[in-house]
């Protein structure tokens, strides 16, 4: 099974692309690991499989892309979740339902794909946003917190945040919120590069080096990393705006704490 070209890893302004039909199965006749990625699919749902993408699947903290697919004899395809395959390593799943069940694709149909502008720039802010945090977190507290780092976030608007490990009191909340201000303010460029080892070792963060082989990449691909000029650089396959400006204000939330874990929250207006 050959894997999906993420397309919008490599031009995230990319909201409508021409691509290729591969396959395409009914959700009944999926397999149970990949049934269980969209619980909400009905039996007669189908998923359709493409040779580029310009939907983000759900996962690394943000949601999935929604939109439609539509083929040039009038089929089309409502987008509804799109997940990475569970059962073959890099294929893309895009769940839905088609407008006209007797109009469906057939494997080598070209289709066009347009995602939800709207919702594909919210969620690339909140995504900026977290990498805001995380940074303006670790800056400030790195040294100050016992045993510090930073472990996972959700760029999902209704629950943003970003989780550390160490406790962090609530005394920080103003100097955390003061710092993401001004690394918002500053405009700061996010800028897409791809690196392999030495680059990460060449930039003193050999800690942040993914695992290639739990990750199914060969040893000629380079990770995709998010660099927030100024700020932190961050592994990451995510959408994301050009500066930390267009963001907007990112509000800290609160700060809860638990078992050795600290989790700050954010929302954005």
């Amino acid at each position: 099974m050959q894997r999906t070209y993420l397309a919008f890893q490599h031009n995230a302004k990319l909201h409508a692309l021409q691509t290729v039909v591969t396959a395409i199965r009914s959700v009944a006749t999926l397999e149970e690991a990949n049934k269980g990625l969209f619980k909400q699919a009905k039996e007669d749902d189908h998923v359709v499989v493409t040779e580029q993408t310009i939907f983000h699947p759900q996962g690394g903290g943000q949601p999935s892309d929604v939109g439609v697919m539509k083929s040039s004899d009038g089929a089309s395809f409502d987008v509804s979740m799109v997940r990475m395959s569970a059962v073959n390593d890099g294929e893309v799943l895009h769940f839905g339902r088609f407008t006209n069940t007797s109009s469906i694709f057939k494997p080598g149909d070209p289709i066009t794909q347009t995602i939800d502008s709207e919702k594909r720039i919210l969620y690339s802010r909140y995504h900026t946003a977290g990498h805001v945090l995380g940074a303006a977190v670790r800056h400030l507290l790195e040294k100050e917190i016992a045993n510090f780092d930073e472990l996972k976030a959700s760029h999902f608007p209704d629950s943003a945040a970003c989780e550390f490990q160490g406790l962090i009191e609530g005394k920080w909340k103003d100097a955390i919120q003061a710092r993401v201000d001004e690394y918002v303010s500053k405009d700061m460029p996010v800028e897409i590069d791809w690196w392999d080892e030495n680059d990460f070792k060449a930039n003193g963060l050999e800690r942040l080096i993914p695992d290639r082989r739990a990750m199914g990449m060969t040893d000629e691909e380079k990770f995709r990393v998010v660099n927030i000029v100024g700020a932190e650089v961050y592994p990451c396959g995510g959408t994301h705006v050009d500066t930390t400006e267009l963001c907007g204000k990112t509000n800290v939330k609160k700060i809860s704490r638990s078992k050795g874990t600290s989790r700050v929250s954010y929302v954005l207006p």
